[in-house]
Order: C-alpha cells, then structure tokens, then sequence
C-alpha cells in the first residue's frame, strides 16, 4: 500500500484530504503542524507528501526543504498563494508540483494518482526498452536506432524517456513541461517543448515532416504512437 503524509493544519481540510485518499487505498498519515509531520516523516518514509505553506509552527517550504535533503519522495504543495514568486520558490525548495486552494478533491487526487502510477511503473520497469527498430537503455544512458548510437542533448533524453515509458498515450504541453524541463528550475514555455520535439524527430523518424513515432494531436499534446516492450 503506498503511503502518503499529508501535512495540513486547517482541520475539515485535512479530513476530507485524508478520507478521499483512504478510499482510494492509500494509507495516509495526517498532521497538523511541522512538528508533528517531521516526527511522522522520520518514522514512515512516505512516498508522496501533501504540504500546506502556512503552518501555525512555520513556513511549509522549510519542511519541504528538510525533506529533499533526506528523501526523494514526491512533494506537491497546497497553498492558496497564487503570486507566480511563490510557485518559484516552491519549486527552489525542491517541491515537485502545487496545487492552489481552493481545489476540488478530484483535481487532487487525479494528481496523486498520476504520480503514483509513474512511480510504480518506473520502478517495475527493465532497463532496455525496445520500440519498433529504436533500442533505449536507461542504465547506460544510450538510444540506438537500427543499431546506430543517436547523439541526445539531456533536454531530448528526457523527452525520449517521458514518451518510452507512456506509450500510446497523449501527454500535454503542460504534463511535459512540469515533468521534464521544470526540474532545472527555469524558465520555459510551450514553443521549447515543439523546439526539442522538432530536433528529437530530425533524430529518430525516417521522415521527420511526417512523423510515425512522435505525433501531434491537435488540441490535445504529443502522442508516442509506436508499442514498447
């Protein structure tokens, strides 16, 4: 059962938070204050933590920095903060994604949920992952396509690797910009994601204006329209 500490002082918020997650079958360690989460943190190791900013003890982003120093765990911040500063220090902190209150329980939980099924899938995952005549091995940080090594920059690897491992599925601008670029902490806007998706395709395609493996659907973001295996 995977774990959740959930760090929110405002009492009718934390219990609807907690509730929804346990019916998903989430075991969830609720707590009102650093303190109190801190001494939780310690003894669960949880694998995804919910953090409120404003605590009656302190500010939420000195816990989420204790936290990244010790633990690689997923942290998405609840605030109610909206001034674009604010995200940018969540993020420094070593936060992974936030969430601004008001939300709705389902916007949270379709959150959570992504994050632990991309958890889980890396963590079953194999090292070499082939698709059609394009062999990627994560352990050696190498790509070949019909056994010729490709030159990836990192921000191509990490785009190859987001497809890889979500085949067949359609994956935003906004889901590739919060996964992949935004944890270098700078500034980016969706004309990079089309940039590097341009240079990945000139790469692997056999005809790069009319791609078979990356395509786009319009409205909607990318697609890797090829199986994996």
């Amino acid at each position: 059962m995977s774990t959740i500490l959930l760090l929110e002082d405002e009492e009718n918020v934390n219990m609807g938070i907690a509730f929804a997650l346990k019916k998903e079958g989430y075991e969830v360690y609720p707590c009102f204050c650093i303190k109190e989460a801190e001494r939780r943190f310690e003894q669960t190791a949880p694998e995804l933590i919910l953090c409120d900013l404003s605590l009656p003890d302190g500010n939420g982003l000195d816990f989420v920095r204790l936290v990244r120093k010790r633990s690689d765990a997923h942290i998405i911040c609840l605030t109610a903060l909206e001034q674009e500063t604010d995200q940018v220090m969540g993020y420094e902190a070593g936060a992974d994604d936030y969430i601004t209150k008001p939300f709705s329980l389902s916007v949270l939980l379709l959150k959570v949920n992504a994050c632990m099924k991309r958890k889980n899938k890396q963590e079953e995952s194999t090292d070499i992952l082939y698709s059609e005549d394009i062999v990627f091995d994560r352990k050696e940080m190498k790509v070949k396509k019909q056994g010729r090594e490709l030159e990836l920059t990192k921000n191509e690897w990490r785009l190859l690797t987001f497809f890889l491992e979500n085949p067949k599925q359609i994956l935003s601008k906004s889901q590739i910009l919060e996964q992949l670029f935004d944890k270098e902490k700078n500034f980016v806007d969706e004309n990079t994601i089309a940039v590097n998706i341009r240079r990945l395709r000139e790469k692997i395609e056999p005809d790069a204006a009319n791609p078979s493996y990356i395509k786009n659907i319009r409205g909607l973001g990318y697609i890797w329209d090829k199986e994996c295996r």
